[in-house]
């Protein structure tokens, strides 16, 4: 049957992604994403991290089909994202990825439970059935006493929240999250974190980019990626938090530090 095939099929399969922008003035040609290969398995917890401009920002809109490779390919749940019509593209992402942004986009005019239950909705599911699945995603996300309440009365670790359980009511096959704890202190940081932490021990598959060290040591693997390559990954293994905390700090330094010399970088420059 179909959890057969679930088991030894990777959840996402990424192959010698590339991705090339035109800047429009001097029309030069910039590689965001050079080479990026790595899969996937189902409840899978995966922090990527690289400095500004390494291209994780650009992987991640790749994921979340808002962008389209120069080449290579993304493969979710045997899905080819490369496939899928332009008119096909907002049902794609509704029905199997789920979103947390830093910066909430929540809908100011809308209760908690309305920005909750928006994807329920633009799905056409019915109401009843959406409040069991409601009522259970806040439940988790300690969230249900704010059902009523608008964004604008709740703290950003309350938002943030909701934004989650926004994220996981339809069940995604997987769960995209940029930067989630950027914009939050350091104890709605911790909350936040503890809970992907428990939903991951749910089930769900979770991407997550960050800057942050503290939140990549709550995932189970951490791959760093630079110049539009991935650089270097680590797994937790049997780490405590603490240890591989240490161990995200140190390669964060190699990563920095590994820069080639200045003269060969224009050498190659030139060359191109």
């Amino acid at each position: 049957g179909l959890s057969e095939r679930k088991d030894e099929m990777p959840i996402l399969e990424i192959t010698g992604l590339r991705k090339t922008y035109t800047t429009r003035l001097g029309g030069n040609r910039v590689e965001a994403l050079k080479n990026v290969s790595f899969t996937a398995e189902p409840g899978e917890y995966i922090a990527i991290m690289g400095e500004s401009g390494s291209g994780k920002t650009t992987l991640l809109n790749i994921l979340a089909a808002l962008d389209k490779p120069t080449g290579g390919s993304v493969i979710l749940d045997g899905m080819d994202l490369a496939k899928i019509k332009e008119s096909k593209l907002a049902d794609f992402r509704r029905d199997n990825l789920g979103f947390v942004f830093q910066e909430f986009n929540l809908l100011d005019t809308f209760t908690v439970r309305d920005n909750i239950l928006l994807p329920l909705v633009l799905r056409g599911e019915k109401y009843p059935a959406m409040q069991p699945k409601l009522n259970s995603t806040a439940e988790l996300l300690g969230i249900s006493a704010l059902l009523d309440k608008y964004p604008y009365e709740i703290s950003g670790g309350q938002k943030q929240r909701t934004a989650a359980a926004r994220a996981m009511i339809t069940e995604p096959k997987l769960l995209l999250a940029d930067e989630p704890t950027g914009a939050l202190d350091s104890r709605s940081s911790d909350e936040l974190l503890a809970l992907f932490a428990e939903i991951n021990r749910r089930g769900q598959t979770i991407l997550m980019v960050t800057h942050s060290a503290k939140a990549a040591s709550r995932a189970k693997r951490v791959l760093f990626i630079k110049d539009g390559a991935v650089f270097h990954q680590l797994y937790r293994g049997n780490c405590s938090d603490d240890e591989f905390y240490r161990r995200i700090t140190d390669a964060l330094t190699l990563l920095s530090s590994s820069e080639e010399p200045q003269s060969l970088r224009i050498k190659r420059e030139g060359a191109e």
